[in-house]
């Protein structure tokens, strides 16, 4: 049984007679890092020690004890009374150290049928199923955000593009929605990772489980997981989950990153596209006349920290061996440094959303270059008369030609010059090169017709 540490030294100052250097001591704490994880920590600790009483490893007494100075601890924790040392190692032992200065040696009961090993997953894989469920959040009112601005944009006409060169002519809503799929995906990337998650790492102590008689069914129940782990060897060095959140905000980081490119490319005077607003824009130092995107920069920047945090975990697991080691001490840094970038991520993304101003004008303008509506013409004629595509395109190719060499748009050519082309061609065809007309017939399932796009946006706002 552990005594009263008077001396605020480590729980191995037995074993290990030295103290550690002051360089080590200082390199080695992670109080300021996994602090945070506070909650979780007394909460895994208060279901650990009633598994405890109900299997009558401790007595009512003892674990009413540990059980009242745990929540005066929560409470001084909340209410920022609680001095954190960083002689304390890590927020798990900071607690343990307090716990002994208010109930004594009793304290040391706590720590019965578990290690610091399994103690820090379940509290990791705790805060981290909070964490998936906070994005998921920021994820929805971001969707909400882009169905608003599709609603009131459905009739208006852009150029769609590839290779940025003009495409075919689509809906700015249409457009838009293209980012509640992605971020759609994101969010159920987040929820598919709850599976690894909701597996319970407590009681497979610090490799090879535990001698006592402890319940593991309870403390999955209780602590709200499906299951628990079924390997403590594995348990103790699994990080798959570090990397699978890793990986879904890298994902989605990289969503909003093409939002920030696209919206920074047509807010540039050479697209006017967009506006941005005076709220998400900033000044130049020297040209009076500036109006910044920073805002948009920031999230395409950004991008890459989330990177950088998911190939560090992925390079100390490299070749990191079985089981636990201390390398492994820097996955909840890197956890938290991404789930705080993709949350303020999110939400400067609806700022923007909030912020800007489409210009329908500039849009349909740039939508009548580039003779976007020639597909339409190639189609026109397969249906109409029954040529094999190859040679549908060839004949519109022809006419494409023939109004550059003219200088003329599609719907400026006359029923004289297309037939000039195509003698089967009559004035019929030139009702394709109508923008609207255009949009309107795209009425295959996901295609941009205004019909077709009324029915997603409802879709997606009874899923929202």
């Amino acid at each position: 049984i552990m005594s009263k540490n008077k001396n605020n030294k480590p729980v191995w100052s037995t074993r290990i007679k030295k103290n550690s250097s002051s360089l080590f001591a200082k390199v080695g704490s992670s109080i300021n890092i996994d602090k945070r994880l506070y909650k979780q920590d007394i909460y895994a600790s208060s279901v650990h020690v009633e598994m405890l009483f109900k299997k009558k490893i401790i007595s009512l007494q003892v674990k009413n004890k540990i059980i009242w100075g745990l929540k005066k601890i929560f409470n001084e924790i909340n209410k920022k009374k609680f001095t954190f040392n960083n002689q304390s190692e890590d927020i798990h032992m900071s607690i343990e150290k307090r716990l002994f200065d208010l109930i004594g040696e009793d304290a040391g009961f706590i720590h019965t049928a578990r290690s610091r090993n399994d103690q820090v997953i379940v509290d990791f894989k705790l805060w981290m199923i909070d964490a998936s469920n906070d994005i998921v959040k920021e994820i929805d009112i971001t969707i909400k955000s882009i169905i608003k601005i599709a609603e009131k944009n459905i009739y208006t006409i852009m150029p769609s593009f590839t290779h940025l060169k003009n495409a075919q002519p689509i809906s700015f809503a249409h457009y838009i929605l293209a980012y509640v799929e992605m971020l759609s995906r994101d969010k159920k990337r987040f929820l598919y990772n709850k599976e690894s998650l909701l597996e319970n790492p407590l009681g497979v102590a610090a490799i090879a489980g535990t001698s006592f008689d402890i319940d593991r069914e309870f403390t999955t129940k209780k602590l709200k997981f499906n299951k628990p782990t079924s390997n403590s060897v594995d348990t103790v060095s699994d990080r798959d989950f570090v990397l699978d959140f890793l990986y879904s905000i890298s994902v989605c980081s990289n969503h909003i990153s093409r939002f920030a490119e696209e919206f920074i490319l047509w807010n540039s005077d050479a697209f006017d596209l967009i506006k941005l607003k005076d709220r998400v824009v900033t000044g130049s130092s020297i040209m009076p006349q500036k109006k910044n995107p920073d805002t948009l920069e920031y999230l395409r920047g950004k991008t890459g920290h989330t990177y950088g945090n998911l190939f560090s975990m992925l390079t100390i697991l490299k070749g990191l061996p079985l089981s636990y080691f201390k390398d492994l001490q820097d996955d909840k840094e890197l956890a938290f440094k991404s789930f705080d970038q993709i949350k303020i991520s999110l939400q400067i993304m609806r700022e923007v959303l909030n912020n800007f101003i489409v210009n329908k004008k500039k849009m349909i303008q740039l939508a009548e270059t580039g003779y976007t509506t020639a597909t339409d013409l190639a189609d026109y004629i397969v249906r109409e008369h029954k040529y094999p595509f190859r040679k549908a395109y060839l004949v519109t190719s022809k006419i494409v030609n023939l109004a550059e060499q003219k200088g003329k748009k599609l719907n400026d050519l006359t029923v004289s010059e297309i037939k000039s082309i195509d003698k089967n061609l009559n004035e019929s065809a030139l009702k394709l090169f109508n923008l609207e007309n255009s949009v309107k017939s795209k009425k295959s399932y996901g295609g941009t017709s205004f019909e077709n796009i009324k029915k997603m946006i409802k879709k997606y706002k009874k899923h929202a």
